[in-house]
């Protein structure tokens, strides 16, 4: 995929793009210096984002590789020209990448050595606080070396697996009930998903300008039943269903109306003339690998879906 200008000013050099891109069922997608693949990713109109299970995000912002010596100069010259900044603001950015303090001539005699670094804004983060935490100056990066050690959001594998986390979508949790359409006050409930529809899916995302990349792994790990009222029970007592042989909880069969479901519940009160909102939530385990890394945990995620059941109660035969 070809790096192309996407802010007006920027001259030729800009790694600064945009898009997105099919192509033999390989999607993928680039945002700043950043390209997504996504073609292991979730799909679909009801996949979503993974909401972390501790307080810990994604950084809302980042830095890194966006211009080249000719494209800092035509990015900055024409704000310059403009006096819209202010004289001091002026000579002081012309002292920093013109006159040697620290940098001369926008580094030209570095061309193709290595890359003007700046912030980006993760996507989907834009108006998130924290996107405003990336105030450091543009800065210089020789090529083969690490960015300044103070700048903790400098894109790394491990900042890419936190990218890449941030664009993980997991099918919607929408779990198979027997009964189906409505079940029975004290008559448990089996529930279960579908193995095939939850298996791992992955992110990798990379700077080609760098040859970084971390490949980010959501795995099923259990499911979360809850019922929507004080008056149920869930199987087991937890309300967590783990993950077994790829699947969890067990298909509902002709001849098992006495036994207790491994993963289900049970209600005890009717819902009247409406229904109760079962709420199933799975968590995923994250993984991550990156480039000369063997890479680690990130924080569990979840995504969940609300579904309506309606219980009715038993009727009885007047005799």
């Amino acid at each position: 995929m070809a790096w192309a200008d996407a802010t007006p000013g920027e001259g030729p050099g800009t790694l600064t793009q945009v898009s997105g891109d099919q192509k033999d069922g390989k999607v993928s997608a680039t945002a700043g210096a950043v390209v997504y693949d996504l073609s292991k990713n979730g799909s679909g109109a009801s996949a979503g984002a993974v909401a972390s299970t501790t307080t810990w995000t994604p950084p809302a912002c980042y830095y890194a590789p966006k211009y080249s010596p000719d494209a800092l100069e035509a990015y900055l010259t024409p704000i310059w020209e403009a006096d819209s900044t202010g004289y001091e603001w002026d000579a002081t950015q012309r002292d920093r990448y013109v006159n040697g303090k620290p940098y001369k001539d926008f580094n030209k005699d570095k061309a193709g050595k290595g890359y003007w670094w700046d912030s980006y804004v993760t996507p989907g983060r834009e108006g998130d606080p924290g996107a405003l935490d990336c105030t450091k100056p543009i800065f210089w990066v020789d090529t083969g070396e690490d960015p300044p050690a103070d700048i903790p959001q400098a894109v790394t594998p491990e900042i890419l697996s936190q990218l890449a986390y941030n664009q993980i979508r997991v099918p919607s949790t929408k779990v198979t009930l027997a009964p189906a359409d409505r079940t029975k006050v004290n008559l448990p409930t089996w529930a279960w998903l579908d193995g095939a529809e939850f298996k791992p899916v992955s992110v990798t995302a990379s700077v080609p300008a760098l040859g970084i990349s971390a490949t980010t792994t959501a795995t099923p790990y259990s499911l979360k039943i809850d019922p929507g009222t004080s008056d149920a029970v869930t199987y087991p007592a937890s309300g967590v269903c783990e993950f077994k042989n790829d699947s969890i909880g067990e298909a509902y069969a002709k001849g098992k109306a006495d036994e207790t479901p491994p993963c289900g519940v049970k209600y005890l009160r009717s819902s009247g003339t409406g229904s109760y909102p079962l709420q199933a939530t799975i968590t995923w385990k994250i993984s991550w690998t990156g480039t000369g890394t063997p890479g680690g945990t990130l924080p569990d995620g979840t995504f969940g879906a609300t579904q309506n059941v309606v219980v009715q109660e038993i009727q009885s035969v007047n005799r």
